[in-house]
C-alpha cells in the first residue's frame, strides 16, 4: 500500500521525477521505486522532497481520517460556544 501522494503532487506541480531527483540529490531510477511505492524515502529525503515541491510535508501524504462535514464541524463548534455560553 502506497500512503505517500507522490505521483500526483509532481503532477500537480508539472515536475517530473527526474527533475525531482535532480534538485533533491538522488536518481530518477530512486523518485520512481518511491512513486512506485516499491521503497519509502527516510525522513531527511521527505523534507527535502516537500521543500523542493513548495508543499507542506503532509501533503505527500494520503489522509488518514475522513474529513468532517463542514456543516457537522459548525454545528460542533456552535454547540461548543453554545455550552460555554451557558457556563457564563
Amino acid at each position: 500500500m502506497n500512503i505517500l501522494r507522490l505521483k500526483e503532487v509532481l503532477k500537480e506541480k508539472e515536475i517530473t521525477g527526474k527533475d525531482l531527483a535532480e534538485k533533491v540529490g538522488v536518481t530518477p531510477a530512486s523518485i520512481s521505486n518511491i512513486v512506485q511505492g516499491n521503497s519509502f524515502p527516510k525522513p531527511e529525503l521527505l523534507v527535502k522532497i516537500a521543500k523542493t515541491l513548495d508543499v507542506d510535508i503532509r501533503d505527500l501524504f494520503y489522509p488518514t481520517k475522513e474529513e468532517e462535514n463542514p456543516t457537522e464541524a459548525l454545528q460542533k463548534v456552535i454547540d461548543e460556544l453554545e455550552r460555554i455560553k451557558g457556563k457564563l
